[in-house]
């Protein structure tokens, strides 16, 4: 280096700016040594950690259902045609009585039509019977015709009755007909889907809508065969809402007293209050627990606090105290498969044993340094 190539000669010619030279080059190696010392490191987070044991806990069984309109309707064509008109759309919503689907009903518009003819004449010959049975009746009383001749004028008029009688039936039924060109709501609520498009070709019993009532809404769920005695025993049914951890208690419950021969499963109805399914939807997944009861044996499970459960995708896991010799170390995550949710507390089926010390508070236990502290 240049200084290194000129040191003998700033010693010879000037001893003093020499040593100034060095005392300042010795300063700036002290500096640097200072800089490259670590600092030391700050103490860790202190996590409150609990011991894993054993309780008793009632017998529970958790299952996945879904959600369900009470009210839930397919409309179906009731008379052969082109659709002419399709007025609505999923997700529009509707009112009772609205005409959502218009079937081409120009044959029964002729049929109509002709019913009208029908009943027109029939009362016109209804009225001439009638003059006619009449005037017979006078002439009758007076003695200037037979009794026979009264007998048919009589039979004459009821005949024109009865045939009023049927054309007004055949106004009726073309009436009925053409109402089943067109298709109604039949209450408040959305449209869930359509099934045809305008143009297409309706057919009686081909759906062409669904639709469905907001309220009331129930979870229904598929209960195993082998677990339906439990579901029966139950002390309590929860229902925990989609997208949240609350838990409530269904406004009613039906089962289906059958198994699906295919699945072996029974469907349970669960309804929920108004004020739990407000703004749910259909379709949207939920999950049933069935609580056992209390009057069964409660057997033992390992159960943590829920707080004390890290969730990252697919992962669950616990932060456990680590030991060397009789001195807490830290944490180490692990790994752990969960059962059913008993209260605060989570079944722990596999990763810990009894007497593991785990952090309350994971997102903490995982930062450098951290130390257990028993709550």
């Amino acid at each position: 280096m240049p200084v290194h190539a000129h040191a003998p000669l700033f010693l010879s010619l000037n001893p003093v700016r020499t040593a100034r030279l060095l005392l300042a080059s010795g300063l700036l190696a002290m500096g640097a040594a200072q800089a490259a010392d670590p600092a030391p490191a700050s103490a860790g987070p202190q996590v409150p950690v609990v011991a894993v044991g054993a309780q008793a806990v009632a017998g529970s069984a958790e299952f996945d259902g879904s959600l369900q309109a009470v009210r839930q309707s397919v409309l179906s064509a009731q008379a052969s045609g082109r659709i002419a008109t399709l007025s609505v759309k999923a997700g529009d919503r509707v009112k009772a009585g609205q005409v959502l689907a218009v079937i081409d009903d120009r044959a029964t518009q002729a049929g109509v039509a002709q019913a009208q003819a029908g009943v027109a004449q029939a009362q016109a010959s209804l009225a001439n019977a009638r003059a006619a049975y009449e005037r017979t009746k006078e002439l009758r009383a007076q003695g200037f015709i037979a009794q026979a001749a009264l007998d048919s004028a009589l039979a004459q008029y009821r005949a024109a009755e009865a045939g009023a009688a049927a054309a007004r039936a055949g106004q009726t039924q073309a009436s009925v007909a053409q109402g089943f060109t067109r298709l109604t709501a039949p209450y408040d609520g959305w449209v869930l889907a359509t099934h045809a498009e305008a143009g297409a070709l309706a057919m009686p019993g081909a759906p062409i809508l669904t639709v469905y009532a907001p309220q009331p809404i129930r979870a229904v769920v598929h209960v195993p065969a082998s677990q339906q005695p439990l579901a029966l025993a139950a002390s309590q049914v929860e229902v925990q809402l989609p997208g949240t951890d609350k838990w409530v208690s269904p406004a009613a419950k039906t089962t289906v007293p059958a198994a699906d021969p295919v699945s072996q499963t029974v469907e349970w109805r669960l309804n929920l209050s108004d004020a739990d399914g407000a703004g749910q939807v259909p379709g949207r997944q939920v999950k049933v627990r069935f609580v056992g009861s209390a009057a069964q044996a409660a057997p033992q499970r390992l159960v943590v606090p829920a707080t004390a459960l890290l969730r990252r995708g697919e992962l669950t896991g616990v932060y456990v105290v680590t030991t060397k010799g009789d001195a807490a170390k830290g944490f180490a995550l692990r790994a752990v498969r969960t059962g059913a949710t008993h209260g605060d507390g989570v079944e722990v089926l596999a990763g810990l044993k009894a007497g593991d010390q785990v952090a309350l508070d994971p997102v903490r236990a995982g930062l450098a340094g951290a130390t257990p502290v028993t709550k």
